[in-house]
């Protein structure tokens, strides 16, 4: 049995997976629970409250009862920031136990849990906390007989629904716009990683949010999730996660109250390395890392990479020397870059992936198989294909693994027609030292998010968010307040 501080740290968990409905733990109505399995050995974490409609109903009418009563909403701008920012100091405070119940749940390596999602996840809270005070409303330019004011105001109750791959920071993304803002938030966490949304919610109750602001129901797609999106009291919902379950959200937000739906969806990132880039070694370190950055489960990835033909032996050489650095490792093991997949579901998804990449004739350099059995855990290698065309299925369809598919060019224009020949627009890169070739190549590009000469870097100030079927809206930056804000106007005539 592994002896590492994380371990002991692990050994002495509490963890309550019951949800959180108006301030307070409690089972779920019908008193199911679901069993939280950890992918890093297999053991069980907890019991969680597997909530239903009627769990929904009442975190629902908590959220509806506390937006009326405006003990949140009605709150100025500066009272809300001090509660955030206080929120944001308690998550740095408990930074240890937020980042072991991240890797805990969903198998992320200790050493980013603690180092990337709980810095990020806290800044995000602190971030939009600071901004809310700092907007202003308008006045428009009408005639000397009237002023028109127009101002925002908060949606109301609003229901975010987040993924398992960042569980902490898609929830801070969700969390720190949404009552910055004034609004009522009902959050249902993945079943696959639900432990730290629960935790939040505790904090923010610790950091002074009123009681019946900030609810969590775990539970299931089919049963909560779906509650939620078909709910007549919830005025939008906010879902981040795959393409299928996003259409869905948006259909039942039509079938019920007509609510907003905002969607961040899947990707199937490009990255186009030209023969004149300016620094191969970067490029390289960046595709590699990029890709087996969280065991390859981030929308965003760039698992396509397109490497122009006459630096491609060279490209993959470097590639090839930097792959063992991520062979997967025991998470709590804080030398550990790539650790578990979340879950048996998912390690099948992935290497029945690899087995198709095989089957269509792509050469497969590295990896490709299942890791560390012997640790109860859920692992794959890291996985390298080259010749890869853009009809196979691991160049089209999304993997979410640890799973990189090379594609060459010698046309520039080729490869841009083949990297936006996608359902997909989250994001995509271009290495080239010519600037002409960069901003033609960037405006080309049909993604949220082009990165020039670097991929992933990444900052709360700017947004995030695709175009076509990876969704709609936008995370991050001050454009996040649109999804949950009302534009109103007052017209008053002057005598």
């Amino acid at each position: 049995m592994p002896t590492t501080p994380w371990y002991e740290r692990a050994a002495e968990l509490r963890i309550d997976g019951r949800a959180f409905i108006e301030g307070e733990r409690i089972a779920a109505r019908a008193g199911t629970y679901f069993d939280c399995r950890s992918p890093v050995d297999g053991r069980t974490l907890a019991q969680v409250a597997r909530c239903d409609g009627l769990d929904v109903d009442a975190a629902v009418a908590s959220a509806r009862a506390a937006f009326d009563d405006r003990r949140w909403a009605g709150k100025a701008p500066a009272e809300r920031k001090k509660i955030l920012v206080r929120l944001a100091d308690l998550m740095l405070d408990h930074r240890d136990e937020l980042a072991l119940l991240e890797t805990l749940d969903m198998g992320k390596p200790i050493r980013y849990s603690r180092s990337v999602d709980v810095p990020l996840a806290q800044n995000c809270i602190r971030w939009y906390g600071e901004a809310i005070d700092k907007l202003y409303d308008q006045v428009a330019p009408t005639a000397e007989n009237s002023l028109a004011l127009i101002t925002r105001e908060p949606v109301g109750v609003v229901a975010a629904i987040i993924p398992w791959n960042y569980p902490m920071l898609m929830a801070a993304w969700k969390i720190g716009p949404t009552l910055a803002a004034g609004n009522s938030l009902v959050l249902k966490p993945s079943e696959k990683a639900p432990l730290t949304a629960l935790r939040l919610a505790e904090l923010a109750l610790e950091a002074g949010l009123p009681p019946g602001v900030f609810n969590v129901v775990p539970g299931f797609g089919d049963e909560a999730g779906r509650a939620l999106g078909l709910h007549m009291d919830v005025d939008c919902i906010a879902f981040t996660g795959s393409t299928r379950t996003g259409k869905e959200i948006v259909q039942m937000a039509g079938q019920s109250n007509l609510k907003r739906a905002w969607t961040e969806l899947g990707g199937k990132s490009a990255n186009i390395v030209c023969a004149d880039c300016p620094d191969l070694d970067a490029a390289v370190a960046a595709a590699i890392g990029s890709i087996y950055f969280n065991q390859g489960e981030s929308c965003n990835a760039p698992s396509r990479l397109f490497v122009e033909t006459s630096i491609k032996d060279a490209f993959l050489d470097k590639a090839l020397g930097m792959i063992s650095d991520f062979a997967p490792g025991d998470p709590l093991d804080e030398a550990t870059v790539m650790g578990a997949i979340v879950d048996p579901i998912q390690m099948k998804t992935v290497l029945g992936y690899i087995e198709a990449g095989k089957e269509e004739g792509a050469r497969l350099l590295a990896g490709g198989r299942a890791a560390r059995a012997e640790s109860g855990g859920l692992y794959i290698e890291p996985t390298l294909f080259d010749g890869v065309n853009a009809s196979m299925r691991i160049a089209r369809e999304e993997i979410f693994g640890p799973v990189l598919s090379v594609l060459s060019f010698t046309d520039l224009d080729d490869a841009v027609r083949k990297a936006n020949a996608t359902p997909y627009g989250l994001a995509a890169g271009i290495w080239t030292a010519d600037i002409n070739k960069a901003i033609r190549t960037s405006r080309a590009l049909r993604a949220g998010t082009v990165h020039v000469n670097q991929y992933d870097n990444d900052d709360i100030t700017v947004p995030f968010g695709g175009y076509k079927q990876s969704g709609n809206g936008r995370d991050k930056s001050l454009h996040a307040f649109d999804k949950y804000t009302e534009l109103k106007t007052t017209w008053i005539g002057v005598s």
